[in-house]
């Protein structure tokens, strides 16, 4: 399910007893796993000794740098549950940025981080950079112990070229985080000073959204078209 291969080098956050190591010790050039339990951290030490393509590492990822032989990484987690957030967004914003990310997380933070069935704040800021795809479910059965909730894999592939200009993405952001203000009962109101009436109506028109939508009625095409609307609005000015 993942592009890993044997010119690989994967990082692996949180390799516990060492399972998922042993699979990417042979199927990629270079293994590093990050590990920040030092109880565990001994047993995989021991466990791939004679392993000359596997490294661990006694660290916090959250603490790590992709620098260095990880530069050029690609990812590969089974990650806890209260550190998720943290650490999809290290991935996601903390250059250098790997080019892709397998990650066996939580079904419903996989869902939001991915914007489905409807974008959040987090997946449109994210989905300029970066394509999300929910590539399986996974039985409770597959872990043990058997967890309470459900799990994915889900992979975070880098866009070879970003969807938005770099000296733009303030505008862009500051466009997307003002739709998401929270007092505001729809985007026309929330948009009513950057937009005229008879702008937004055609743009709407364009769009093919409701006059009256909320931020997570628009798919992320359409808020990148509103961006490209709001850009060229302003260039004319």
């Amino acid at each position: 399910m993942s592009s890993i291969g044997v010119r690989d080098t994967v990082c692996e956050i949180g390799p516990g007893r060492g399972i998922i190591t042993a699979e990417l010790a042979r199927t990629s050039n270079r293994v590093i796993a990050i590990e920040k339990d030092p109880r565990l951290v001994r047993n995989l030490h021991g466990r791939f000794r004679s392993h000359k393509n596997v490294q661990i590492v006694w660290k916090d990822f959250l603490d790590y740098s992709l620098q260095g032989p990880a530069r050029k990484c690609k990812i590969f987690a089974s990650i806890p549950y209260n550190t998720t957030a943290a650490i999809v967004r290290k991935i996601l914003f903390d250059p250098p940025c790997p080019s892709e990310a397998y990650l066996i997380i939580q079904k419903e933070p996989a869902k939001k981080f991915s914007g489905y069935p409807r974008e959040t704040l987090f997946s449109l800021l994210a989905k300029p950079f970066v394509e999300f795809e929910i590539l399986t479910h996974l039985r409770r059965t597959d872990f043990d112990p058997v967890p309470a909730v459900d799990s994915v894999l889900l992979a975070i592939k880098r866009r070879p070229t970003p969807l938005i200009e770099s000296g733009e993405l303030k505008v862009y952001r500051h466009l997307v985080q003002h739709g998401f203000c929270r007092w505001k009962p729809h985007l026309r109101s929330a948009f009513k000073d950057l937009f005229t009436y008879a702008q937004w109506k055609r743009i709407a028109r364009d769009l093919r959204f409701p006059l009256n939508p909320t931020p997570t009625d628009l798919s992320f095409d359409q808020w990148l078209g509103l961006y490209r609307g709001f850009k060229l609005l302003r260039g004319s000015r």
